[in-house]
């Protein structure tokens, strides 16, 4: 059984900063992609950014240039750096991990709320 537990959202000012961490638990299996996506109220989940096994790396163009993804493929890790935060960066942020078991399926994390206001 694999799950994934995220952990670092909060309330924020505008222009501060928040690190949200993502940890993959269980045995057996392999991770390919890891990322972050996210969802405002009333609108669809989006892509955050997202991280290959192999270090390559797309961000969502809201957030280019402001958020940092990594990853450790030994601690089966993914962590967001969001800095410059602003009020439409808002929303509930998930962690998502492309895993194999027996097949290749997405994993998705309970969600932790990012709250960006004065």
């Amino acid at each position: 059984q694999v799950q994934l537990v995220e952990s670092g959202g909060g309330l924020v000012q505008p222009g501060g900063s928040l690190r949200l961490s993502c940890a993959a638990s269980g045995s057996g299996f392999s991770i390919h992609a890891m990322g972050w996506y996210r969802q405002a109220p009333g609108l669809q989940r989006e892509l955050v950014a997202v991280i290959t096994s192999r270090g390559i790396i797309n961000y969502g163009d809201s957030v280019k240039g402001r958020f940092t993804i990594s990853r450790d493929n030994v601690k089966n890790t993914v962590a967001l750096q969001m800095n410059s935060l602003k009020p439409e960066d808002t929303a509930v942020y998930y962690c998502n991990a492309d895993i194999r078991i027996f097949q290749l399926r997405a994993y998705w994390g309970q969600g932790t709320q990012v709250t960006v206001s004065s």
